[in-house]
């Protein structure tokens, strides 16, 4: 039987992510996760595939989610108390556009000089009220798309044994970025055909495969860019249907609840992969 053996949510979405021993899983996924955005001064959201040192920035929230901090190296910390109030304005995230409430000139211009671009913070609205897509709807905050994002330990087993194959070092679980990271199930890309799950409290739907991305290719400790791995290993045994690699899958929230390392997964459908 697998379990849970790591948990994260990423407050700033492209920014360094929190491990957490147990949290809340809400309808948008784990508490905090994605809650806020930096965007340009325009309103386009920031992605590592542009503006990789996102990911040298480690965001603290407050377990009330009133306070966040903001961390990198070679700049002073700036804490800001969030706003869940302010005016709204607009941001496109993929071509979408969504709401957010901007956080202010101090968040906007310590973000500005750490990327060396102008810069904006915005958090989720508390009206936000997206539809994310896949077999199983949902909604998420400002995540590229479903809630929820789970990798077993054996699929990315699989992925450094490949690498290793053609010469290339083995890859870390957070290059991939995942919510959820499980442990137990002997085969790789089980998740893949784990279409619905309850883990602790709470109830998961399959949704999709994780397309990948050149996020992948970035180096979460350092920023740099390494490419072409992993996407070059991917591209032979994990091309997708609808195009591009898949990776990990991705899932919407059918019961909130708690959820806490150590969880045993019960899996009560099984399905095909899409792959």
């Amino acid at each position: 039987m697998a379990s849970v053996v790591e948990l994260s949510y990423y407050p700033v979405k492209g920014c360094a992510g929190t491990s957490a021993r147990e949290a809340m899983m809400t309808p948008a996924g784990l508490a905090h996760d994605r809650s806020f955005m930096v965007i340009s001064e325009d309103g386009v959201f920031r992605t590592q595939r542009r503006d990789p040192r996102l990911a040298l920035i480690q965001p603290e929230i407050s377990a009330d989610g009133e306070r966040l901090t903001l961390r990198a190296p070679d700049s002073d910390p700036v804490g800001i108390d969030v706003d869940t109030s302010g005016p709204r304005r607009q941001v496109n995230l993929f071509g979408a556009s969504y709401r957010g409430i901007d956080q202010g000139e101090t968040a906007a211009a310590w973000l500005s000089k750490v990327l060396g671009a102008g810069s904006r913070l915005v958090r989720v609205p508390p009206e936000h009220a997206r539809v994310t897509d896949g077999r199983t709807p949902g909604t998420s905050g400002y995540a590229d798309s479903c809630a929820v994002h789970v990798i077993s330990r054996a699929t990315l087993r699989l992925l450094n044994e490949r690498m290793a194959e053609g010469g290339s070092h083995p890859l870390p679980m957070s290059r991939f970025r995942p919510n959820i990271v499980l442990d137990g199930w002997d085969g790789p890309h089980t998740e893949d055909r784990a279409h619905r799950m309850t883990i602790g409290e709470t109830e998961l739907g399959y949704a999709k495969l994780a397309i990948r991305c050149a996020v992948v290719m970035v180096d979460q400790d350092s920023a740099a860019k390494t490419g072409p791995e992993p996407l070059r290993t991917l591209a032979t045994y994990r091309r997708a249907a609808q195009g591009g690699v898949a990776f990990g899958s991705k899932y919407a929230v059918l019961r909130p609840g708690k959820i806490a390392v150590g969880d045993d997964v019960q899996v009560s459908l099984w399905g095909e992969t899409e792959l």
